[in-house]
């Protein structure tokens, strides 16, 4: 049985391993290593310590469904529909850009439940704090060590991190990527965004007519979002969270300062914009160090001893185009084709892609 690791469980690693499970013929045990403490990546969302209830996104804020990805992509939108995991956008978000044919839907349990849906489909062995450090070719196996324990091997690894921190893995992937290759990955950009995420007793009251509120004129605040209102989930026994995500600015200029600082200047430039807040009983900061890709962005295939290397740098997501690549690697076991490489004896010796998504999602 084949060992697979997938590592990061965000919507790239979950979808990839609830496919890998659902359409591989061959019997195969799948992992998924997480660094964080949860799953979720650039879908997280967090709850508040003092009710488990109370949610907010504090990454994507809700999925647009364009009309070209409804028709390819209709089966995934209609079994999220379906398990309630996704519903109609129906709140009011002033300042929000609405193209012919675009339908927004948001996830009512917060929209890291997408990425745990796919993981609980997948039935991988999933590890959270497990940071990968390198990755080193032993016995026709990848040996992958993490900043803990002992390292393992598996036949195939699948890399969902940023392509920054792909490119700090140390060992034997280091060296079979060319020059070439290595200076298309150095030139993938990405926009940085800090999040601010606000708990409230239950009874607070928020009174603005909107539901979210995309800011202009303001140099650190972008996006303002009531979360529970975002998702019509209003109770008496819940108090409301609210979300502020940063301009991309902002948090380029305050990348390197401490959390706690950059906490309250966010929430200084929030008081300005919504005056007589109420104040929070917590409150969750987070740096995305890698929000988004900056485009243009091009798709860039790397065809290695690693088997099929592919990254996908548009945030209008194809995953299946990219996971049959790697289906196809499970499936074919003797022969030798321009698009899977392997090494001598016929060892398929691993897969690494990046960014295979499925869903639109903004921030």
């Amino acid at each position: 049985m084949a060992r697979v690791l997938i590592v990061g469980a965000g919507l790239t690693g979950s979808l990839c391993a609830a496919l890998l499970r659902k359409e591989t013929p061959r019997p195969v045990h799948l992992t998924v290593w997480e660094e964080a403490g949860d799953s979720g990546g650039r879908m997280a969302t967090a709850r508040s310590p003092c009710n488990p209830q109370s949610t907010v996104d504090l990454g994507a804020q809700y999925i647009t469904r364009t009309p070209h990805y409804a028709k390819k992509h209709q089966s995934f939108y209609d079994e999220l529909l379906a398990h309630g995991i996704l519903k109609p956008l129906t709140s009011p978000i002033e300042g929000m850009i609405m193209k012919e044919g675009d339908c927004n839907f948001v996830a009512p349990q917060g929209l890291s439940s997408i990425v745990k849906h796919y993981l609980k489909e997948s039935g991988a062995e999933v590890s959270f704090r497990h940071r990968v450090t390198q990755i080193n070719l032993r016995n026709d196996k990848w040996e992958v060590s993490k900043e803990t324990g002992s390292p393992e091997r598996f036949d195939i690894v699948v890399l969902t991190m940023p392509v920054p921190q792909i490119l700090q893995l140390r060992g034997d992937i280091a060296n079979l990527i060319s020059e070439c290759q290595r200076q298309q990955l150095e030139s993938v950009r990405y926009s940085s965004r800090y999040a601010l995420g606000l708990f409230y007793e239950a009874g607070t009251k928020i009174d603005v007519p909107w539901a979210g509120q995309y800011i202009t004129s303001n140099p650190c605040t972008r996006f303002i979002s009531i979360d529970n209102r975002k998702r019509n989930i209003e109770s008496s026994e819940v108090g409301p969270s609210l979300v502020v995500h940063t301009t991309v600015p902002f948090a380029v200029t305050y990348l390197e300062h401490s959390t706690e600082d950059v906490q309250e200047l966010i929430y200084q430039q929030l008081e300005s914009i919504l005056p007589g807040l109420p104040q929070p009983v917590v409150t969750k900061c987070q740096k995305w160090r890698y929000s988004q890709l900056c485009p243009p962005q091009g798709v860039v295939r790397l065809n290695v001893i690693l088997n099929i290397c592919q990254l996908n740098q548009s945030s209008k997501f194809s995953t299946r185009e990219h996971y049959v690549d790697l289906r196809c690697s499970l499936e074919n076991t003797g022969s030798i084709n321009q698009a899977h490489m392997r090494q001598p004896g016929g060892i398929l010796v691993g897969n690494f892609i990046y960014d295979t998504f499925i869903l639109p999602a903004h921030l």
